[in-house]
């Protein structure tokens, strides 16, 4: 049976060696486009879409699902000349007479397969690098969040050709076509269990891959800490989105001297963002399915049943996918919430006496996507750094460096493969050619059959001195 993508896929094929030698100038007029699009034409839209998909507020959409692709394309359109630009290496000397350079090529046809919970964001931040690198795109967003997919469709028929960039829309079945076909690189944002299906069917073309994944990103809490001041930011952090995002907070580990008073500031906190009622808040969003709805509140009782005190200010609420900031108290780790990743609005806090402790807990289990440190103290942070491993690190606050696309996003191993963000995002849409010109006689050009004594001696010290 044809594949029923294979069309487009090899419209896209045919176009990409004439996409690929465009000029920064060209890539630079495409992104501008794009940065028009969403800052102005469709930016109400998308705004409306995520209200529709999430209940999400205006300014958490414009926070989280504009400002950081804008961010992205003002960095790429900065940067792209100096990017592009072949980079001159140095030739040994047993090479004289050669000169040598890295040629930034883009691998070709890609494909950018993105999740529900921030559709716009991880759909077009690594857009923005495939098209800063040259490359033709096909793009599989979430099936699940209908009204921000129909925009993003929109906005790339807008203002990208379809022999460059198609949207395609579509569920497990879709994505399974396009998973057969022959991609130069994909790009896929999700679960490690999905992640690792994307991997053994890249396998099958030896595709390369970015895995975005996720996982349980744990907080370290000491004593020294001022409680007051942490509260605001462990609570901003867990619930933005309504704690639907993939480096939130999993769980807390929380020195035992001041986990009582943890608890109730992070109450107060929770009273002051969104109020006692917080279904009545303009703040606070909405799960994304009943499906998901059903999957948090079976996790909270399954927590209940097993014996963790569950505090909620508010009951939560099938009809409009409504769920309260909720804490857990002392989970067990048989409990669901400690061994699945949350992606919603709950957060189990553990205790600790000991730092290592902590520190054990944490590296028992896979390594996370990120890892949040809370601490005055220098040698603790030293020591949890030094003695994890995570895709990434916010200190003393979570979630920032996500905003910061100087520095490199990704996982390690069950959280992810390789990174994206700015130039690291650049890269992985990227080969990098390795091309040596050489021009005159070089020293290993004497060295030929048939093999002498003198020729030896020339190996030698090569061997010895080059």
């Amino acid at each position: 049976m044809t594949n029923p993508h294979l069309q487009a896929f090899e419209r896209l094929k045919a176009k990409q060696f004439e996409i690929g030698n465009t000029s920064y100038k060209e890539r630079i007029s495409k992104l501008t486009k794009l940065q028009i699009a969403i800052t102005t034409t469709y930016k109400s839209r998308i705004r409306e879409a995520m209200l529709a998909d999430f209940g999400k507020p205006i300014l958490e959409t414009d926070l989280s699902d504009i400002y950081p692709v804008v961010d992205e394309i003002k960095k790429a359109k900065k940067n792209l000349p100096y990017w592009m630009k072949n980079k001159r290496v140095r030739s040994p000397l047993v090479l004289f007479g050669s000169n040598s350079y890295i040629k930034y090529e883009p691998k070709g046809v890609c494909l950018i397969m993105s999740p529900w919970n921030y559709p716009v964001t991880l759909t077009l931040c690594p857009l923005v690098s495939a098209i800063a690198a040259g490359n033709c795109l096909v793009i599989k967003p979430s099936e699940i969040s209908t009204m921000a997919s129909k925009v993003m469709q929109d906005i790339i028929e807008d203002v990208f050709n379809s022999d460059e960039v198609v949207l395609i829309q579509g569920g497990v079945e879709t994505a399974e076509q396009l998973l057969a076909l022959p991609f130069n690189h994909i790009f896929f944002t999700g679960s490690p269990s999905v992640g690792k299906i994307v991997m053994k069917n890249a396998a099958k073309h030896l595709t390369s891959v970015t895995l975005e994944l996720g996982g349980k990103s744990p907080v370290f809490i000491d004593g020294s800490v001022k409680v007051s001041e942490i509260s605001e930011k462990i609570t901003f952090g867990k619930f933005l989105n309504t704690g639907q995002t993939c480096i939130a907070p999993d769980y807390v580990l929380v020195e035992q001297n001041i986990v009582g008073s943890l608890i109730a500031e992070m109450e107060n906190t929770i009273a002051s963002f969104y109020g006692k009622e917080q279904k009545d808040s303009k703040s606070y969003g909405r799960i994304i399915s009943a499906e998901h709805f059903n999957r948090l509140m079976e996790l909270v009782a399954d927590a209940q049943s097993k014996g963790a005190e569950v505090i909620q200010l508010s009951p939560a609420e099938s009809e409009n996918k409504f769920f309260p900031p909720t804490l857990i108290v002392n989970p067990s780790d048989d409990m669901r919430v400690m061994r699945e990743e949350i992606f919603g609005p709950i957060l189990p806090i553990k205790v600790y006496t000991q730092l290592d402790e902590a520190i054990a807990y944490v590296n028992a289990n896979e390594r996370p996507l990120a890892l949040y440190i809370f601490s005055e103290s220098k040698v603790n942070i030293r020591h949890i750094i030094a003695n994890t491993r995570a895709g990434g690190t916010t200190i003393n606050h979570n979630l920032l460096h996500f905003l910061n696309n100087e520095l490199p996003f990704g996982g390690i191993n069950n959280s992810g493969i390789g990174k994206s963000h700015g130039y690291h995002g650049f890269k992985a849409f990227t080969n990098e050619r390795a091309i040596l010109n050489q021009f005159t006689i070089s020293p290993v050009s004497l060295i030929k059959p048939p093999y002498t004594k003198l020729k030896q001696k020339l190996i030698d010290l090569m061997i010895k001195y080059f």
